[in-house]
């Protein structure tokens, strides 16, 4: 006699949609979509009151004015109660002279973790794993970036990456590795033989190749 499984949502990838949700946060009730229009940066934390989260939301709200400007709002979560994410926030404050302008999601429930794919039971059955979901202002899911418990996030990376989105979005470029604004970006690569051919005495780029081009912005 076969047994129905219960259907688990598969975890959003690289250009789906990003499931929406309702949640209380510690700025009240929060939906995914009252930011479409704006970038978002999703990121998980294991648990309040530990000291690498602790050093990661110092660092992210110490960095919040970066996203505002641009159009990204950062909104943090884990299974932890309400009370607990306001003690802590007020902790972090009083400790670190650091205020927390950015919504913390109280997902006690685990309905927002299960929906994003942040629990994960061999690193732990019971606390979100480190992860960030980029969120274009489409609402669709643009990056994903999976930490373990032990490692605490690189802002500048995670800035970086948002940079590089919004920078292949507004040019219709590709950024290198270790690109950073400023540097020069990838032209995409030609199509066809003709434009191939094209390419290579086109004198307004660094061609090494073909297919390798760059340009400056």
């Amino acid at each position: 006699m076969s047994t129905v499984q219960p259907q688990v949502n598969p975890m959003p990838r690289i250009n789906d949609d990003a499931p929406d949700f309702e949640a209380k946060s510690t700025q009240g009730q929060i939906k995914l979509s009252d930011y479409k229009g704006k970038w978002v940066v999703l990121f998980s934390h294991p648990a309040d009151f530990t000291p690498v989260c602790t050093t990661e939301f110092i660092e992210f709200a110490n960095r919040n004015d970066e996203f505002e400007k641009r159009n990204a709002q950062l909104i943090g979560l884990s299974i932890d109660s309400i009370y607990s994410h306001l003690a802590w926030v007020r902790n972090i404050e009083q400790n670190f002279n650091v205020k927390v302008k950015f919504p913390v999601i109280a997902d006690l429930d685990t309905k927002v973790a299960q929906k994003f794919g942040l629990i994960h039971p061999n690193a732990s059955e019971t606390a979100t794993v480190r992860a960030v979901f980029i969120i274009d202002d489409k609402s669709k899911v643009r990056a994903v970036i999976y930490y373990p418990m032990s490692c605490g996030r690189n802002m500048d990376e995670v800035v970086r990456v948002l940079d590089a989105l919004q920078t292949a979005d507004k040019h219709g470029v590709a950024t290198p590795a270790n690109w950073s604004p400023g540097q020069d970006v990838i032209v995409p690569a030609p199509q066809t033989q003709s434009d191939a051919e094209k390419r290579v005495n086109q004198s307004e780029l660094n061609v090494k190749d073909w297919y390798f081009a760059k340009k400056k912005l």
